[in-house]
């Protein structure tokens, strides 16, 4: 039974993988869910509807949630959205500061002998 394991062909005797095989089990990204990236054209006139008061904020919404609109240009947008939220809640709880503080400054401001 030692001669089994002193034996030389049955001796486990572990082997680099080539370089070539190596490279084979690399991560290698699929080019068929690889869309177009958007061009410097287009992100110039996103950029200019942007400057329209009133569509800018449509425009948002259609761009972020629009199935037809490239994966860049939505996820872009849904960003710009939630900025965009965090700003109208900050400008509301600053004016709600503000507007404290300007009364109070009138209302209690001066004694009256």
């Amino acid at each position: 039974m030692d001669d089994m394991y002193n034996n030389s062909e049955n001796q486990y005797q572990p082997q680099q993988p080539s370089i070539q095989s190596q490279l084979q089990y690399q991560y290698q990204p699929s080019q068929d869910n690889l869309e177009e990236p958007m061009s410097m054209g287009e992100w110039m006139i996103s950029l200019l509807v942007m400057f329209i008061p009133c569509v800018n904020i449509v425009m948002m919404f259609v761009w972020a949630f629009s199935s037809k609109e490239k994966k860049s240009k939505s996820n872009f947008f849904k960003a710009y959205l939630i900025f965009f939220a965090i700003a109208i809640v900050f400008a509301i709880i600053m004016t709600v500061v503000m507007s404290a503080a300007i009364v109070s400054a009138i209302d209690g401001g001066g004694y009256y002998y």
